[in-house]
């Protein structure tokens, strides 16, 4: 039953970065406004995501605005959006074949070694995934960092990460741990199943014992 609480194990870290990876995804605190170095008192916070930005108030009101247009979009977020949305496509595809796959299931519990690879196959999914989302996120804080460095960069237009980009960083971690667990239940699959008894004589061969 060891294989089959590893494969519980990662099924739920890989599902529990797949909900961090839908939050992460849209939240709008994907990079915030920062006033390092400013010396001019604002009782305004900017926050940008990947499908609107907000503004929020000292006296409590935010105020939103999504995207107008999908071609006027910089190229980053245009990127991290398609790469964030694969990831998620794929987690929910991982989470099917896993269900079938896994060994707690009773699907294709006739048919063992088909239904190992099915939980392998989702398995490998899963990392990909959390791969895809690891550069999205990594991609876009790379960004921030390099805008905010830059000399050229006014003061009030400098952003720091947001708490969006660390909800999608151990999202991702979580599934490709989750997707390591699923995918090494494979390595030792075949370690019990060799023979461990004698093949069966035919009637017409003597029975010898050796010393």
């Amino acid at each position: 039953m060891a294989n089959t609480g590893i494969q519980l194990l990662g099924f739920t870290l890989a599902f529990l970065g797949f909900i961090g990876l839908i939050a992460s995804t849209v939240m709008v605190e994907w990079k915030a406004s920062s006033y390092a170095g400013d010396n001019i008192i604002t009782a305004q916070a900017l926050y940008e995501g990947l499908w609107k930005t907000c503004a929020s108030q000292s006296t409590g009101q935010v105020q939103c605005k999504v995207y107008d247009s999908l071609l006027q979009l910089p190229g980053i977020v245009q990127g991290t959006r398609g790469l964030m949305l694969c990831a998620i496509m794929m987690c929910f595809i991982s989470i099917m074949l896993d269900m079938v796959g896994m060994r707690c299931t009773t699907c294709m519990s006739e048919q063992p070694e088909q239904k190992d690879k099915v939980a392998l196959a989702g398995g490998v999914i899963f990392i990909i995934a959390g791969v895809l989302a690891m550069v999205g996120t990594s991609w876009y804080g790379q960004r921030i960092t390099q805008e905010f460095y830059d000399p050229f960069t006014p003061t009030n237009s400098k952003y720091e990460f947001g708490s969006a980009l660390f909800v999608g960083w151990g999202a991702a971690a979580l599934i490709i741990i989750g997707g390591s667990f699923l995918c090494c239940n494979c390595s030792s699959k075949g370690s019990g199943k060799s023979p461990r008894y004698p093949a069966p004589r035919s009637a017409g061969q003597p029975d010898k014992n050796f010393v």
